[in-house]
């Protein structure tokens, strides 16, 4: 009797959900595995702390992220039901939730996480109003450790995110030109509020 393809289940799974919600999911195709293993290549290996995937889809990243860390340390944050329980299937010893990543502080709460190492995302940042974009973002910093890569990847030319607006600082740190379509991986993070100093030791110093 033959063996079911696994590959083409998941493909079907996430059309239905592409057809399902379009501006949600994103792509009409899951990430290839080129672009999922750049993505893991840049997810940092010296923190002991999780590492969340937001949009988990078919699971090429989740894939490509655990052949570099282990299953207990990554947390996958699928929002559409069909797609997380396919998740769940393919990868039984991952943490998988069900959820919307606006709220990724609280689902980590729930869990009794408060710090991860790194958020690897394969949202459509770019399809969505930049106040969720926001709502996403913050919500993703306030469970990142200081200083901690926010990770995105992207079928732009451009930043997906608009850094200066939202207080970031980010660059593309690879392109995969293999993937289709082509993509680049982003990496952001917070830049450091300078506290001004004090009006009294300003008026000093500009008389001095």
């Amino acid at each position: 009797m033959p063996q079911p393809d696994k590959h083409a289940h998941g493909s079907l799974v996430f059309l239905r959900a592409w057809l399902k919600s379009p501006l949600r999911v994103g792509a009409i195709a899951p990430s290839g595995e080129r672009l999922a293993r750049a993505m893991a290549r840049v997810v940092p290996r010296r923190s002991r702390q999780p590492i969340v995937e937001l949009g988990g889809g078919t699971g090429s990243i989740t894939a490509a992220l655990l052949r570099r860390i282990e299953p207990e340390r990554l947390i996958v944050l699928e929002r559409d039901p069909e797609l997380a329980r396919h998740l769940r299937r393919k990868f039984p010893s991952v943490r998988v939730v069900q959820g919307d990543a606006r709220h990724l502080d609280r689902e980590l709460k729930a869990l009794g996480i408060e710090r991860v190492a790194a958020v690897v995302s394969g949202l459509p940042l770019m399809g969505m109003p930049k106040r969720v974009q926001r709502e996403i973002l913050d919500a993703s910093f306030r469970v990142l450790e200081p200083g901690a890569p926010y990770i995105q990847f992207t079928y732009s030319l451009f930043s997906p995110l608009p850094r200066r607006e939202f207080g970031l600082s980010g660059r593309p740190v690879a392109r995969v030109l293999q993937n289709v379509p082509p993509a680049s991986i982003w990496i952001y993070r917070r830049r450091e509020r300078t506290a001004a100093p004090p009006a009294g030791r300003d008026r000093q110093a500009k008389a001095g």
